[in-house]
């Protein structure tokens, strides 16, 4: 394995449901936005709130951002992704991703967590309590951690596959270079 199967962070409790990847990268700033580009786009419209939990002191640094139902949803916008790495997240938990940001953050290595909804209710109260408790996702047995919680995650085993194995796609096709030779060596030639 090249990358851990494990990391470990203090987390952001983002009371949200429906967040999709338009609030997470705003239409304004994608024509403009590189995967090294602003950190501040993530959630620009909610963060002019000062109340905004992004806003406050004590989830600052956070690696893990905590999310209610369906995250990242609407459109295939890549920069929902680039926007959460550059603000420094390496995992989000949900209990429902939307497909395409699903393949987008597996491609670029942002991990995805799904566990029930209930799960998420009792890791928000945890981080309420103790913002610098910190929250433990183990990609290779398929368990996170937080104080009192510990839960099972889901994720599909093609993309756990393919973040604990990290390559690009053509590599992953190269792999099976020699079936691919030996299926195309039987299909007539056109």
């Amino acid at each position: 394995m090249s990358e851990p199967a494990l990391r470990t962070g203090t987390a952001v409790p983002l009371r949200r449901d429906d967040v999709d990847t338009d609030q997470l990268a705003p239409a304004r700033f994608v024509p403009y936005y590189r995967p090294n580009g602003f950190t501040n786009i993530l959630l620009a419209d909610w963060r002019s709130d000062p109340a905004f939990v992004l806003n406050q002191p004590q989830y600052q640094g956070a690696t893990v951002l905590v999310a209610g139902r369906d995250f990242g949803t609407g459109s295939s916008r890549e920069s929902a992704v680039w926007a959460l790495q550059s603000a420094g997240f390496q995992v989000v938990v949900a209990d429902r991703f939307g497909d395409i940001f699903r393949g987008n953050a597996t491609t670029r290595g942002l991990w995805t967590a799904e566990v029930d909804h209930e799960v998420i209710e009792r890791l928000w109260a945890e981080i309420e309590a103790d913002p610098w408790l910190t929250v433990t996702v183990d990609l290779a047995t398929r368990r996170l951690s937080c104080g009192a919680v510990e839960s099972p995650f889901r994720i599909d085993e093609p993309l756990r596959r393919r973040l604990l194995e990290p390559g690009d796609r053509i590599a992953e096709t190269l792999a099976h270079l020699a079936e691919i030779e030996e299926y195309e060596a039987k299909e007539p030639a056109l």
